[in-house]
């Protein structure tokens, strides 16, 4: 019979149920700015600084965003990527220290007002250059405000009141001190070699300022007729065919190049279709490999032609060539003279003909060749100017452009083509799609044009006797890679080191007007080659540098500033001032310099401990911090350098506005929160390129549901907590010792994590440790304890074990949940002065360590799904509605996992009502679970009436002085 349960008092009052303001639901969007005008007004990052007076310092130092736009979700991965790097770090003992910086100078700004210039109708060389500069200058400042406070609302923690700027005064300061280094050790000089050109932006480019994108091109088979007194007469009247894509480098032809392993042949033409260029009788030499290719664009089939002998490279080192504007009317005799004619070791023969036209003053390998064999001056041509016109007096080119204005194709490869057509040097011609490279500023396509540049030599010994690294650029970088620094990943390494192996000398020099100016005096009249070509005078130095630390860069510009800086030591009539500036790389390349070494919160050894940018910055911000260092200290600026991938859309296909797949950083807090933001860095692996949209963030904001559920469930349960409360761990039950246990292990790997940045598997180790290990088994089991005993040491322990949990868990995961942290710690310990970022993550004893606990648990948690699949298989079939209305029976095949059950409270473990645990073979009908073997169940209803206050179905329930409860519970009400 059923207890008569209608004059039963309404325990519910009587239990411990778990109190807590905290909400489920989070309102981030409206709560997260709330918390950042909190840490201002208590000044959380300065508090830090005073607090870690002593500690051992961490410096990250940040690679500085460009000041020009909103963020993108790139910016949010980097520089949430870095927040985390410092918190932990931090949290973790260290002095973390963060500076925020911006890169100001440079082509993107002036571009802009140039743009509003143009929009105004006014001429930009009209404007007085220091008054443009000082438009720069505000139009950077007017982006880094923005930039910032949309870079704190992400909570981002550093000195935002006091930033590095590379256009701050002592910042030009610094940086033209850090180019008078290079001038003074000898390892600048003025060459003219085939740079990245940008006919629209009339300046040099890096190669970190180019990127490729496909671009259909014209392509040109041009015949070269043999000339020479010892060619074999059926050579003599052949052509040498050479294959281009820049029609407009021809007028610049200085010579051909071949093979000098290849096999040539000699083919002539014996029929015709009409439409062909090739004449009956002519005679081509090709490479054998390409001339049926080659026979096939000048649209001749195989059998219009026949192959009459080899050609040896004995033959074609006897020939000789003639450009095939020679002699044309009005050229003037521009290509006259006949053409160069060698090997090469650049000839491939996988396209083209097997010839290479060279026109060195548009192509490095051709520079280099004839650089090599000495003869410069005879193969280097002027031809194409800063805009990328041909020069005016250029006969039958001259002014026709390779680039319109607004990047679209010029006239001057169709002029080439017609005159070629038209004076019969054409075979054949058409059009190829390839990757070509283009400014990333302006997206126009970019040329190789020989022009006058400042250099920094790699190879070059630098004169400042820090020769631990190696006695070059080159060498002290590649020796640093591998001696000095630490890559994470691994393969960060390989990149940078192959860069800087084949690398060229650097190109310092811009011929733009917004950056820091080359500081330094050339002497008229004299060749770069000269000993006294270059002013080197410390002097001269001094006084540049105390100019530009009162006034700015802008001191170099303003009226009469050569004989400033001359002062009475040198005649100003007989030094010209260069007005280039410094290639923007050189100047986040000395960040280093100005914000390590110059700052008092700096670093104290002028080293960062991690440089952390996306990938691409092995070709940018690693590697000119990287050169810049190695010729003014000796050797990398890093000690570790951290690089992650790119953001792509879900279905991983690159970003881009016009097709509507972008994710905006501010839109994600608007909706989510800028805490889900950071939760989506900390479960991607940045090491690879990383998918985010609107699927991914909802499975985030999941994840993030899911602890918050586990946080709530703790502070409810702690309410009230006090030290009285606390229990050692000795006097535990075993369940609390294997919580410690498995806290003491996380602790390990968490830390461990943190120190090699392995953000994602930190956070999966403690999200799996938090909704599986607690919130589905330790929780679960222990909600009855916690609400239904009375003042039991159970009840205390497991309490005790909660404390201990929070502070290891809100301190583990205010790193990367700067927010949500901060309001659970509150929530515990309110105050004006509390934090969660004003505490380290605590020591965790390695006495709580103990494998043959951990172990024990291991069988008695694997026994328990077995019980609990067993139960919810009762559930689907609507025999029971709660595990609590169950006391099954369970057969457990080998005695001594038998007797390691017996010896725990396993009904509880398995929140049944009560539980038989029995070594009998089990009966056919029980329940098996495939994956734990030996253990099998079968189900019985638990006997008795329903506790009415913990809802236990026991056989006592009814027969204690407090009606309709059990003897725990009876107890408990007293």
């Amino acid at each position: 019979m059923c207890a008569d349960t209608s004059q039963t008092p309404d325990y519910k009052t009587t239990l411990n149920l778990p109190q807590t303001d905290f909400p489920m639901r989070a309102g981030l969007p409206k709560r997260e700015p709330e918390w950042l005008e909190r840490w201002a007004r208590i000044g959380v990052y300065d508090r830090l600084r005073d607090k870690s007076d002593g500690r051992k310092p961490f410096t990250l130092h940040d690679g500085p965003p460009y000041a020009n736009g909103h963020l993108h979700i790139g910016h949010a991965l980097n520089k949430i990527l870095k927040d985390m790097v410092v918190r932990s770090q931090q949290m973790m003992g260290r002095d973390a220290r963060y500076i925020p910086g911006w890169d100001c100078h440079g082509l993107p700004i002036e571009w802009k007002i140039e743009e509003q210039y143009r929009a105004k109708g006014k001429d930009k060389d009209e404007v007085d250059i220091v008054d443009f500069r000082q438009e720069c200058r505000k139009f950077a400042e007017g982006w880094i405000d923005i930039q910032r406070d949309e870079f704190k609302r992400l909570g981002i923690t550093g000195t935002w009141d006091k930033p590095y700027l590379t256009m701050d005064f002592r910042s030009e300061r610094i940086i033209a001190e850090e180019f008078q280094k290079f001038l003074m050790t000898g390892v600048l000089y003025q060459g003219s070699k085939p740079v990245m050109w940008s006919p629209i932006e009339q300046t040099a480019l890096a190669e970190a300022e180019v990127e490729y994108h496909d671009k259909e091109s014209f392509t040109i088979w041009v015949k070269f007729k043999v000339e020479g007194a010892t060619v074999a007469q059926d050579l003599s009247g052949a052509y040498v065919v050479i294959w281009t894509t820049t029609p407009w480098t021809m007028p610049s032809n200085k010579a051909v190049v071949y093979g000098e392993n290849f096999a040539y042949g000699l083919y002539e033409v014996t029929s015709t279709p009409d439409e062909s260029w090739a004449n009956v009788g002519d005679r081509f030499i090709l490479a054998d490999k390409l001339a049926g290719d080659v026979m096939a664009r000048a649209r001749l089939d195989e059998g219009m032609y026949t192959r009459v002998r080899d050609v040896t490279a004995e033959d074609l080192s006897g020939l000789a060539l003639q450009h095939p504007l020679a002699g044309v009317e009005g050229g003037n005799g521009e290509w006259d003279d006949l053409r160069d004619f060698r090997a090469a070791d650049f000839v491939t023969d996988e396209e083209g003909t097997g010839f290479v036209h060279c026109a060195p003053s548009h192509g490095m390998e051709e520079f280099e060749l004839y650089r090599d064999l000495g003869m410069l001056e005879q193969v280097i041509t002027y031809n194409v100017m800063e805009d990328g016109r041909f020069r005016d007096d250029l006969p039958l080119f001259g002014g026709k452009a390779i680039l319109k204005p607004n990047g679209k194709e010029g006239d001057a490869n169709k002029a080439v083509i017609d005159k070629l057509a038209e004076v019969g040097g054409l075979l054949a011609r058409g059009k190829i799609k390839h990757s070509y490279p283009h400014s990333w500023r302006s997206k126009a396509p970019v040329i190789y044009r020989n022009t006058p540049q400042w250099f920094a030599a790699v190879d070059r010994p630098v004169g400042d006797g820090q020769d631990e690294y190696g006695t070059t650029i080159r060498e002290r970088a590649l020796n640093s890679i591998d001696k000095l620094v630490t890559w994470t990943p691994k393969t960060g390494r390989n990149r940078l080191y192959s860069m800087i192996e084949a690398r060229p000398d650097w190109v310092l020099s811009r011929q733009r007007a917004w950056g820091v100016p080359l500081t330094c005096f050339v002497k008229k009249g004299a060749l770069p080659t000269d000993p006294d070509f270059l002013l080197r005078d410390e002097a001269v130095n001094a006084r540049i540098l105390a100019a530009f630390e009162a006034e700015g860069a802008d001191a170099w510009y303003k009226p009469g500033a050569k004989e400033r800086f001359l002062g009475n030591d040198h005649d100003a009539d007989q030094w010209d001032k260069v007005d280039d500036i410094l290639d923007v790389w050189f100047d986040s390349g000395s960040t280093h310099a100005f914000v390590l070494r110059d700052r008092e919160d700096g670093s104290e050894d002028g080293m960062a401990d991690l440089y952390l940018e996306g990938t691409d910055q092995h070709r940018g911000w690693f590697h000119s911090s990287m050169l810049q260092a190695c010729g003014t200290i000796g050797h990398a600026p890093y000690r570790g350098v951290l690089t992650h991938g790119f953001t792509l859309d879900e279905k991983g296909n690159k970003m881009s506005k016009s097709v509507g797949n972008t994710v905006a950083p501010e839109d994600v807090t608007k909706q989510y929160g800028a805490d889900i933001l950071r939760l989506w860095v900390a479960q991607a692996d940045y090491t690879a390129d990383l998918r985010i949209g609107p699927e991914i963030l909802k499975g985030v904001a999941d994840s993030y549901r899911r602890l918050r559920n586990t946080m709530r469930f703790m502070l409810g349960a702690l309410a009230h907590f006090s030290e009285a409360d606390r229990v050692e761990p000795a006097d535990m039950p075993e369940l609390e010792r294997w919580v410690l246990h498995r806290l003491a292990e996380l602790d390990e790997k968490v830390k461990s994590g943190f120190e090699t940045y392995d953000f994602q598997g930190v956070f999966q180790q403690i999200f799996n440790f938090a909704t599986i290990e607690l919130s589905a088994f330790y929780f679960d089991i222990r909600k009855d304890a916690l609400y239904c005993d009375g003042d039991t040491a159970r009840r205390r322990a497991a309490r005790t074990v909660l404390d201990v949990l929070f502070h290891r868990l809100t301190t583990w995961l205010a790193p990367v949940l700067v927010f949500t942290m901060e309001e659970v710690w509150l929530e515990r310990f309110p105050g004006e002065e509390s934090s969660v970022h004003l505490v380290d993550i605590p020591e965790t004893p390695a006495a709580w360590l103990d494998s043959d606990l951990a172990a024990k648990w291991a069988h008695v948690r694997a026994a328990r799904r077995v019980v609990t699949a067993a139960l919810e298989v009762q559930r689907t079939d609507k025999v029971i509605g709660a595990s609590l209305e169950a006391a099954p029976v369970v057969h457990v095949q080998d005695a001594e996992r038998l007797a390691l059950l017996k010896s725990v409270n396993f009904e509880d473990v398995c929140i049944t009502s009560d539980i038989q645990l029995t070594g009998d073979p089990a009966p056919s009908e029980a329940f098996r679970f495939p994956e734990v073997e030996g253990v099998t169940v079968v189900f019985e209803r638990a006997e008795g009436e329903k506790c009415q206050r913990c809802w236990k179905i026991l056989p006592d329930v009814g027969i204690h002085a407090h009606p309709g409860t059990c003897k725990r519970c009876n107890d408990a009400l007293g």
